[in-house]
């Protein structure tokens, strides 16, 4: 291919691909749900809370499920006063086996979760293994979808964790699933 047939052709990608970048350029927040059996989940919501750091911006982490299980992402968030979190203290519900307790966490966890979605200096919300309480019917999937439609117009969230329910697909607006290969 000469030097010419390849600068036009270099030049429609461009086009294209600038095109395509001003399209997804919209000014509110977005949500993101990373959903499916793979691993790294969670990690990539890390991933954007570094990136929404990065910004200056202020970040609530809601883990459900890890309990009290530190993680080298929690200690060094911990440091960083852009950062606030709440964290389920039971931990995987599969250790209690007490639906009751684990249930009662569970909505007080949601509690701090509203409050941060309510919250219109948070710019990222991250709601890590939340799926697993609505599929648990731990928390009312309704009332999370109205809490997220109601957030602060510009505020974003990233939701996690395995078999997703249609209603968070249905109201997310990128949609990723992990596969484990």
């Amino acid at each position: 291919m000469d030097d010419s047939n390849y600068k036009k052709r270099m030049q429609r990608k461009k086009e294209h691909i600038d095109s395509r970048i001003e399209e997804a350029n919209i000014d509110k927040g977005i949500m993101v749900l990373l959903t499916g059996n793979g691993k790294g989940k969670s990690s990539s919501a890390m991933g954007m809370i570094c990136r929404a750091l990065g910004y200056e911006m202020k970040v609530a982490l809601v883990r459900f499920l890890k309990g009290e299980q530190q993680t080298g992402e929690d200690l060094f968030l911990d440091k960083n006063s852009n950062v606030v979190s709440a964290h389920m203290e039971s931990g995987f519900t599969w250790n209690t086996q007490d639906r009751e307790l684990d249930k009662k966490l569970a909505n007080e966890t949601w509690l701090e979760a509203e409050k941060f979605l309510a919250n219109p200096d948070i710019g990222l919300v991250v709601l890590d293994e939340i799926t697993y309480m609505i599929n648990y019917n731990y928390l009312d999937e309704a009332e999370i979808l109205d809490t997220l439609s109601n957030r602060p117009e510009n505020q974003h969230v990233v939701i996690t964790g395995r078999a997703a329910s249609k209603g968070l697909i249905n109201a997310s607006d990128t949609v990723s699933e992990v596969e484990d290969i």
